[in-house]
């Protein structure tokens, strides 16, 4: 197992180089590898992520050990622990990647022209990316799959509260490259917790460095996006609103409430603001309330739902552009299907957003008004995330609005190229 790298900034800084240049040399062959010996090494992967379970879950427990001394939130040890379940999932995710349709070399599209020239769009890797990611040793697995599916090479920095569980997971990478007789330098983690080495990448580590997604907190992706000096793909936060409609089925909206926020709290995808519409205030607000009291949500409202819910909690105006990530939701009554608009277009990240509504005309109009990368109707914005799309695992949730949005998967890490085929045209 790698050991952290601690050390000068010129000593992180030639680290990285060395990193990054391993990266790129890395990157041709893969790029050109086919489909079957893709396909070996992430099976290869898995088997080994199953193979070595003890070791993952005894690096774990260092984390946790860790975490706990350093009073991480109940959200985040949420995000860094593993379990034999959670461990299973890792390879499973591997696996389901590995099924996927290899994307390279697919024509996207294709057309003639009139002086006979034939124009196809074909996908091609990105090249390297850099992923910059908290707590979620996951990732490590999901992110490493995905790049290679798509014939990229990528340089993975995770946090240093999960850095023994990455360097766990990473090993049995390698050892599925390898098995592959790919080179085992397509796939990197930074061995170091110093923040330099974040810096080092933002600068794109002397143009090895195509593109970067940074998967965690706002104060990390904020940076990132600021700092960056090579494209990124980012969703800065996940302040994401459940609408009830005046025409929503009352049992549909209690269910739909309570697992979109308790299902998992820590996740992006987890909702955080409640809007009710101002018709139902009698018949859905208590029930669905007292339905996520019940579930353990702390429950923070403006002063006309804290009357007919007395156990809420004030709300203040920060409260409604929150992520909690964490067993609370913030409550606001709205005038129908306007006001959530109006609202969510106030406060959201442009991440997910989702209605419970029986009349399809109005939700028909919360799809075409709300810009934001996923809209869900009449179900859970827990379903925010690539498996649940069918996309095998995500790297991330992109927010903005170039190249990737929603979540990224094979096809997003993706480009193109023009292939023209001529007879010996010339132009005149």
């Amino acid at each position: 197992m790698l050991q952290a790298h601690e050390g000068s900034r010129n000593d992180v800084a030639a680290l990285m180089a060395e990193i990054g240049r391993r990266a790129r040399a890395a990157a041709r062959p893969l790029a050109l590898a086919s489909a079957e010996r893709k396909h070996a090494a992430l099976v290869g992967m898995a088997q080994a992520v199953a193979r070595q379970e003890q070791a993952i879950l005894a690096a774990n427990a260092l984390d946790m050990a860790n975490g706990e001394e350093a009073g991480l939130s109940p959200a985040m040890l949420d995000r860094l622990k593993l379990d034999s379940g959670r461990i299973r999932a890792i390879a499973d995710g591997i696996r389901a990647i590995a099924e996927l349709k290899d994307p390279i070399g697919e024509i996207i599209a294709e057309w003639d022209r009139p002086n006979g020239l034939h124009i196809e769009r074909v996908r091609t890797p990105l090249g390297v990316i850099g992923v910059i990611y908290e707590s979620r040793p996951n990732v490590t697995a999901d992110a490493g799959a995905l790049c290679l599916k798509a014939g990229n090479a990528v340089i993975l920095r995770g946090g240093s509260d999960s850095l023994n569980s990455s360097q766990a997971i990473h090993a049995c990478l390698v050892e599925g490259l390898k098995s592959a007789g790919l080179p085992g330098d397509a796939i990197q983690l930074v061995p170091t917790t110093n923040r330099a080495a974040v810096g080092e990448m933002l600068t794109g580590l002397s143009g090895n460095l195509d593109v970067i997604v940074p998967r965690g907190g706002k104060s990390l992706v904020g940076r990132v996006q600021t700092e960056a000096r090579v494209p990124v793909f980012a969703h800065l936060e996940g302040i994401c609103h459940l609408y009830i409609d005046r025409s929503a089925d009352l049992d549909m909206a209690v269910t739909i409430a309570v697992n979109a926020k308790m299902r998992r709290t820590g996740i992006c995808g987890s909702a955080e603001t409640l809007l009710v519409d101002h018709a139902v205030k009698d018949t859905h607000l208590l029930p669905i309330l007292a339905a996520l009291d019940a579930a353990g949500c702390e429950i923070r409202a403006e002063d006309e739902v804290r009357a007919v819910f007395g156990q809420a909690k004030p709300a203040n105006e920060d409260d409604w552009s929150t992520e909690y990530l964490d067993a609370i939701i913030s409550v606001k009554l709205v005038d129908g299907v306007s006001g959530a608009i109006d609202h969510i277009e106030r406060y959201s990240s442009h991440h997910t957003e989702a209605i419970v509504a029986d009349d399809a005309a109005t939700a028909e109009r919360f799809f075409n008004e709300i810009d934001s990368a996923i809209l869900l109707h009449n179900a859970s914005t827990q379903f925010a995330d690539g498996g649940e799309f069918g996309m095998g695992a995500e790297i991330g949730i992109a927010t903005g609005r170039m190249h990737a949005r929603g979540p990224v998967g094979v096809e997003q890490l993706t480009s193109f190229k023009y292939r023209v085929r001529g007879a010996g045209q010339v132009r005149p």
